[in-house]
């Protein structure tokens, strides 16, 4: 039998279609030629945010939407999604005080009802932000979220394949012709199939898969890179920073993994989604851009690890590349079987980009379009609040110890009662493979996750490989390989 529906890319936007359409009871196949969330979706910024930047532009319909997305998603996904404070120093301001505060009340305002603290000025007793900074200590805070977005990502393919969508890895769009009212599609696993509907969500290489089908369309993609970097941590505590820089944009310093502190994001025009690689400019940017804030100064030597990802923005036609839009644009071609091409996107807004597409693709589908994942938790994610969730993991298995049992609740929510299900001690968790890595984890990866090389279950599945020592990390590329290859 055809597909109802073949999805062409596994980053967060095609995975959240695949949940959608499964629900809806469609016949789905996801395509994805590497791993999933393997390029822009496992690159971001790492942020579940309205975009406070976005204000400036105009782009209210966007950040409103992002804000209310915010909420829902911090429901859903509490395991994934934790709320965060975002201090906003005014040294270096490149706008005026009133104009920031104004910003920030309407940024509160279009979140409408929210569970997060509203905004706020700075003030004395607010030591935990200001200590790490240098010069004035006037400024404002507000609140968004953090997100683990490879796992997120990874949560809407699971989702996905439980509703019976088969989700195949590894496996690259060749090329498709229309024949009557079905695609003929041919993969690079050298299956030719049948499928009702075509979802073009590729990414950066959206362009490049139409480039391959028998259409026309004048939209165009700006490919803009966004860089980032990690530094030994700068401060303390949960806050991030956002930081204004003399070129009206705005860099971050989130805590990340414990120990360390990330830092982005750039705006470079790129040619090719293959250019997806942090230069030495973008380095010394980002390290300047926190030496003007922090007291604590870094330099390129410091920085262990970066990431690069490259967004797939539809060209609107905007002059600089952080002011073209990060609103999404989804183009449907019924001149034949459908065909929805994808520009565009958000971590934040994937979920409702979804259900949007749905609205278009579901009536020629035969399916009645409406509100299916509104209020549904993601895999994991049905708990009542993080806390009591990791209390209950420390209690169950207390050989975890602190710094893995949290590690693993956030990572697996509830799906970690299954993972460990009959394990009573430490050498039930099997072999151990380096910083609190073992065997049962590993395996549920791979069998569980589609997780096929090291750098999936390290760098994707989880960051545990910027834990590890390059012997360390080898050594486990040579476990993994003895199992898996």
């Amino acid at each position: 039998m055809p597909y109802d529906l073949l999805i062409i890319g596994g980053g967060i936007n095609g995975c959240a279609i695949a949940r959608e359409a499964s629900l809806a009871g469609l016949k789905v196949l996801l395509v994805e030629k590497d791993d999933i969330a393997s390029h822009t979706s496992s690159a971001s910024t790492k942020l579940i945010h309205g975009g406070l930047r976005y204000l400036e532009t105009r782009e209210f319909r966007l950040v409103r939407e992002a804000l209310h997305e915010r909420e829902r998603l911090l429901a859903a996904a509490p395991h994934l999604i934790r709320p965060m404070a975002f201090v906003l120093p005014h040294a270096h301001a490149v706008r005026p005080w009133w104009m920031v505060r104004a910003g920030l009340w309407l940024y509160d305002l279009l979140a409408g009802k929210s569970s997060l603290p509203r905004a706020r000025s700075l003030n004395a007793g607010d030591r935990t932000f200001t200590e790490p900074l240098a010069g004035e200590h006037r400024g404002f805070v507000y609140s968004d979220a953090w997100v683990d977005d490879s796992r997120l990502t990874l949560a809407n393919a699971l989702d996905a394949a439980a509703q019976g969508a088969e989700i195949a890895t590894r496996t690259e769009f060749v090329s498709a012709t229309r024949a009557a009212d079905r695609w003929q599609v041919s993969l690079s696993d050298g299956r030719t199939i049948e499928a009702r509907g075509l979802v073009n969500a590729a990414g950066p290489w959206v362009r490049t898969i139409i480039n391959k089908l028998p259409v026309e369309t004048g939209s165009q993609v700006r490919l803009v890179k966004g860089s980032h970097i990690v530094v030994p941590r700068l401060s303390e505590g949960d806050h991030a920073y956002i930081l204004q820089q003399p070129d009206r944009r705005i860099v971050f310093a989130i805590p990340y993994e414990g120990d360390f502190t990330e830092i982005g994001t750039t705006d470079i025009p790129v040619e090719r989604a293959e250019d997806a690689i942090c230069s030495h400019e973008e380095t010394q940017y980002l390290c300047d851009a926190v030496n003007r804030y922090f007291t604590r100064q870094v330099s390129p030597a410091d920085v262990r690890w970066s990431w690069s990802g490259v967004r797939p923005l539809h060209d609107d036609g905007a002059a600089k590349a952080q002011a073209v839009t990060r609103d999404y644009v989804l183009e449907l071609d019924t001149d034949g079987p459908l065909l929805l091409s994808i520009f565009g996107g958000k971590i934040t807004t994937a979920r409702a980009l979804a259900e949007e597409a749905m609205e278009k693709i579901g009536p020629p589908l035969g399916v009645e379009p409406r509100c299916r994942t509104r209020a549904r938790a993601f895999p994991g994610g049905m708990i009542a609040g993080f806390d009591l969730h990791l209390d209950h993991v420390r209690t169950r298995w207390p050989f975890l110890g602190e710094q893995r049992a949290r590690r693993m609740a956030h990572a697996y929510g509830t799906l970690l009662f299954e993972m460990l299900d009959g394990v009573q001690d430490e050498a039930g968790m099997g072999a151990a493979l380096g910083a609190g890595l073992t065997e049962i984890e590993a395996r549920w990866m791979h069998e569980r996750e589609w997780a096929r090389t090291p750098d999936d279950a390290l760098f994707r599945r989880s960051k545990l490989g910027l834990h590890l020592s390059a012997v360390e990390r080898e050594a486990f590329t040579t476990w993994w390989t003895a199992r898996f290859a």
